[in-house]
């Protein structure tokens, strides 16, 4: 089922928690909102949820609107940050809960009730309580509560933040690999940048209660709309500048490093303020590229698969550098001198919208 939210506004005082959000979410999407901690995210899925009315706008699920419907009345499942389980309760009666409010024929629970535990692995468990579990199995159960209801959509609000590292990869991969096999219409809240980038079909970035893109992972990742966007979703690096001139789709900007090139964004201008964005991992030490600066080794951080370098250019500015090639890299030490250097290709000059981390 799709959704449709159209100029869906919730203020809360004088705070406008959500301004005018317009949305389409296609049928069996996973769809992520993402963004930081008091950008309005949590306060959009439970409007999708009917928790909160909007002050103005309208909500859709298919060809009915549901923004002055209760809750009950969405077949919606939910799926909420601390899993909501009601410790004296087993398994089983835990996820058949909203089974028996609906007053469902017993032969029909039980259905219900073997077929979830099923669909989330956890066939075997239905008469333990919830604090026999372990946090990855708990959220298994409120996922499990959420799909027998059968609902037409499902909401999941930082569902695996309570997990740690390993088992939260493990778990969203068990969510992605489902969702697809139910075709369901998901919508997923998270500040988790890899999460969203990972699980989504298309992800929104939320700042102060305003969308401020849409897009698939990828696009989102290698083709940011504003600085805010490039720097809340993964790492980058950014270099203020005035713009000399754009043609063909490329911009050339004047920056304490001298001239340097990348593609032009919407809204990048001659002689307009701007930043050039570039990802550690485009930048490459050593002469070639379209770009060359000097700079200075200032740390090295061995991450696993990649050593990444804090590197000091001119006028004080730090760039980071990823070396993912380890085998047949020999470790530089701090205050060498180096070179480096980036295609203009894969930088992006983006209008400078004053927005920081």
């Amino acid at each position: 089922m799709n959704i449709t939210l159209r100029s869906v506004s919730k203020r809360f005082g004088a705070a406008a928690a959500v301004d005018r959000a317009t949305l389409e979410i296609g049928d069996g999407e996973l769809f992520t909102l993402l963004g930081p901690s008091g950008c309005g995210k949590t306060t959009l899925l439970r409007l999708m949820a009917g928790f909160y009315r909007p002050d103005g706008g309208e909500i859709w699920f298919g060809e009915r609107r549901v923004d002055g419907l209760a809750p009950h009345a969405r077949n919606i499942g939910m799926v909420f940050q601390n899993y909501a389980l009601w410790p004296h309760m087993t398994v089983a009666a835990n996820i058949t809960y909203g089974l028996k409010l609906r007053k469902l024929a017993v032969a029909e629970i039980g259905r219900r009730l073997t077929e979830g535990l099923r669909k989330v692995n956890l066939g075997g468990l239905a008469d333990r309580y919830p604090g026999q579990l372990s946090g990855g199995q708990q959220q298994r159960v409120a996922l499990a509560r959420a799909l027998v209801l059968n609902p037409d959509i499902l909401l999941l609000d930082e569902p695996l933040s309570n997990l740690d590292a390993k088992i939260r990869v493990q778990v969203r991969a068990e969510i992605r690999t489902l969702q697809k096999e139910l075709g369901i219409t998901t919508v997923y809240v998270t500040h988790d940048q890899e999460e969203a980038l990972s699980l989504s079909d298309r992800v929104a970035v939320m700042r102060d209660g305003v969308i401020v893109q849409t897009a698939p992972p990828r696009e989102l990742y290698e083709r940011p709309r504003s600085r805010f966007v490039a720097d809340f979703v993964g790492v980058n690096n950014f270099v203020p500048g005035v713009c000399r001139d754009v043609a063909g789709g490329r911009a050339t900007i004047d920056t304490v490093l001298g001239a340097v090139r990348g593609v032009a964004a919407d809204g990048v201008t001659t002689g307009g303020r701007c930043v050039l964005a570039v990802r550690p991992e485009n930048l490459a030490l050593g002469d070639g590229g379209d770009n060359t600066v000097e700079a200075r080794v200032v740390l090295a951080s061995y991450l696993g698969n990649t050593l990444r370098y804090d590197v000091e250019a001119a006028a004080g500015l730090h760039l980071k550098v990823d070396v993912r090639d380890l085998l047949h890299h020999e470790a530089l030490a701090a205050g060498q001198r180096v070179r480096v250097a980036f295609p203009a290709a894969n930088a992006l000059v983006l209008t400078d919208d004053g927005s920081a981390r």
